[in-house]
């Protein structure tokens, strides 16, 4: 499983890279939109929507919210961030009171008709966010929309920056619970995830977030303040891991699907990038870098 999971991300990953380093920003936000759509429609059947309508009739409604949050940010004087900035800041505050839902996760077991509905929000609550933090990110603020290409380079840079502190965690977490892992994390909701493989992926996350940030134009006296908005994002990354594992264990799945060898689907790939983007695209607005 290990050499599997290894040779898919060494095929993904240079194409994720591509498109983040190469593509404009639009094409960027609608290849974004394909994929956490793609996550979206897996936590739907985790949600317990089973039947194919429904699911299509839920996914274009988030698309539809897509496009509105687009629309009504066009103006005489360009795109205005501010939609997209008031998004990724209830995408934080989700993910905050999600950390309720992981202290009392029982309270969501069973079908009834209300845990669906709560599980369904929550997925609105995850996706959209998300996507629009990774526009900002993306595009500095839209601000490099219009602005010289350095400048759009810096916001590409910036996305890779917060994806791949996400994926070093991950890693890092993944090797460092496998090889020294005895303290478990959150026994009754994920068993396998332990206290030091999410110290592991936090040192990790931090270290390549600091490498990237460089990479990206980060000056000696933003990296402090870099490293602490890395800190938040992985520790977001983590909740967004356990939830995913919450809703696959009431589903009573495995993995939320079998799109990807030796990773699942796509929403085991990018639950931590959900709750992560929105955390890295406040933290780096307030914080200035």
């Amino acid at each position: 499983m290990t050499r599997t999971r290894v040779i898919a991300a060494l095929v993904m990953a240079p194409l994720a890279i591509a498109a983040i380093l190469l593509l404009p920003t639009p094409w960027m936000a609608a290849l974004a939109a394909l994929v956490v759509l793609a996550g979206l429609w897996e936590w739907l059947k985790l949600a317990g929507i089973d039947d194919t309508l429904p699911r299509t009739v839920l996914v274009g409604l988030n698309l539809l919210l897509m496009v509105l949050l687009v629309w009504a940010s066009r103006g005489d004087g360009g795109f205005s961030p501010v939609l997209f900035q008031l998004a990724s800041l209830a995408g934080v505050a989700g993910w905050l009171l999600a950390l309720l839902w992981l202290w009392r996760p029982g309270f969501t077991a069973g079908d009834a008709a209300w845990t669906r509905a709560f599980k369904l929000a929550a997925g609105t609550l995850a996706v959209v966010p998300a996507w629009c933090a990774l526009c900002l990110v993306h595009s500095d603020n839209f601000t490099a929309l219009a602005a010289s290409p350095a400048l759009q380079a810096s916001g590409h840079r910036w996305l890779l920056a917060a994806l791949a502190l996400v994926w070093a965690a991950d890693s890092g977490a993944y090797f460092a619970g496998r090889t020294f892992g005895r303290r478990k994390l959150a026994p009754t909701i994920s068993p396998n995830k332990t206290v030091e493989g999410a110290v592991g992926g936090v040192v990790a996350g931090v270290a390549v977030a600091l490498a990237f940030g460089s990479f990206a134009g980060a000056t000696a006296a933003q990296l402090p303040a870099l490293a602490l908005v890395a800190l938040a994002a992985v520790l977001a990354s983590i909740v967004g891991d356990l939830v995913e594992s919450l809703l696959k264990r009431q589903a009573g799945v495995k993995d939320s699907g079998h799109l990807i060898p030796g990773h699942g689907g796509v929403l085991d790939r990018i639950d931590g990038v959900l709750a992560a983007l929105p955390v890295f695209a406040l933290g780096k607005d307030i914080l200035g870098f």
